[in-house]
């Protein structure tokens, strides 16, 4: 499977990704006018941040307690529901005189049920596709996210100015409930991947099951940390640039489509695998400028350029469907998307804490200077367990090792290859 016709023509291919694109809509106008909306109340950059990123922080909970159901419900039924809900509840963010106590408790509600509709989502297109089509198909779904996220930023900010935070709201329930709609009709019916119902004893049998494993572990840390500390950069958006919100974000999404169109469908393979860590500094280094104070123009591209490194995401979720069971594959890949998202919960918190502390500008470069560092300590930690243990010291070339081993052979054995059990 190599073109995007062809994935178009796979059986359900084509209503699981509409389904996703109308969620993603809905989240993208929601999130933006949920934005606006609690920013123009309260002049908070930490609240404003935490209502467009604060149902991630939802995420570490359905990570930890819910997780199993990935595998466990039908997805068709599942997915129909999980978008039913979302309906209900943007519905009820669109209330006159709403709290913000009741805001962020709804906020927490939908992001807990999004933790389990991530890896239904994964785990039905890992199960839709055969395996050598799944970065392709992740390709596809990554750039119709950024096609919707930059149509939705940009109509969610004429939507919010026209209609006001609440009407744009109304509209984002109205998309969720045609993708429930598509999600019942499209799909057909399948059986739960795993047998068993879903508990928190599962779900935290199978957590143990997958960080037991370092190769995993190191996959998780890679796509958890540096992707959410640069989002907490994206939650600063509002607070840097008020006016211009909806055109960071939007530039964001088109420099995250670029880079999913080259890497998911014209980097040979060999070459994709090698490209994980490098655009993980991509996506990072950009932002290290913000600390200047730089005028709107260079920001713009800066933001455009940093996005491309989102394609990092792909080379890594590859290995991890590579390193995964099938009957673990959707909790798998929803523990990567809660944990993905919890991050960027996470890092909105702090990024908001450090702006309303400092100024946006500031947190945005510390955020981005936290990320180059974690990504270049991973990259360290990946060269180290590639060597392995008796295959020579650091900072030593290999041909030095062999030479080294040919002058001083042991006596009277072979040297065995040590292979790495994880």
């Amino acid at each position: 499977m190599r073109t995007y016709r062809e994935l178009l023509r796979t059986p359900e291919f084509t209503p699981l990704f509409l389904t996703v694109s109308l969620q993603v809509a809905a989240t993208t106008v929601s999130g933006l006018a949920l934005s606006t909306q609690v920013y123009a109340a309260t002049g908070s950059p930490l609240l404003s941040a935490l209502s467009m990123f604060g149902p991630s922080l939802a995420q570490v909970v359905g990570a930890t307690m819910l997780m199993s159901a990935a595998d466990r419900l039908p997805p068709r039924a599942a997915m129909t529901a999980m978008a039913l809900f979302f309906c209900a509840g943007t519905a009820a963010l669109a209330i006159p005189g709403l709290s913000l106590a009741a805001v962020f408790a709804i906020i927490f509600g939908l992001g807990l049920a999004g933790s389990v509709g991530g890896g239904v989502r994964h785990g039905l297109l890992n199960e839709i596709l055969p395996r050598e089509g799944f970065v392709l198909g992740r390709s596809l779904m990554n750039m119709s996210v950024g096609v919707t996220q930059i149509c939705g930023f940009a109509a969610g900010g004429v939507l919010v100015s026209v209609l006001s935070p609440a009407g744009t709201l109304l509209i984002a329930a109205a998309l969720n409930l045609t993708a429930a709609a598509v999600a019942r009709l499209g799909l057909g019916e399948r059986a739960p991947r795993a047998a068993g119902r879903p508990s928190v004893a599962a779900t935290w049998r199978s957590n143990a099951r997958l960080l037991s494993s370092a190769p995993h572990r190191r996959l998780y840390v890679a796509l958890w940390v540096p992707n959410g500390l640069i989002v907490g950069c994206e939650s600063l958006f509002v607070p840097f640039a008020p006016a211009h919100a909806g055109t960071l974000f939007a530039l964001a999404a088109a420099g995250m489509l670029a880079g999913d169109v080259v890497v998911g469908r014209f980097v040979p393979e060999r070459r994709r695998r090698r490209l994980g860590f490098p655009l993980l500094l991509l996506l990072a280094v950009p932002y290290l400028m913000f600390v200047l104070e730089p005028p709107l123009p260079v920001a713009l591209a800066a933001v455009t350029v940093s996005a491309i490194g989102y394609a990092a995401t792909l080379v890594l979720q590859q290995r991890l469907v590579e390193l995964t069971p099938a009957e673990l594959s959707g909790h798998a890949l929803g523990l990567h998307s809660s944990g993905m998202l919890t991050m960027q919960g996470v890092a909105a918190a702090l990024a908001g804490t450090l702006a309303q502390a400092t100024s946006p500008e500031l947190a945005i470069s510390v955020m981005a200077a936290a990320s180059v560092t974690v990504t270049l300590a991973l990259a360290k930690a990946g060269a180290n367990a590639e060597r392995g243990p008796g295959r020579g010291r650091p900072g030593l070339r290999p041909g030095w090792d062999r030479l080294r081993s040919r002058l001083r052979p042991s006596r009277g054995s072979r040297r065995v290859p040590v292979r790495e059990i994880s």
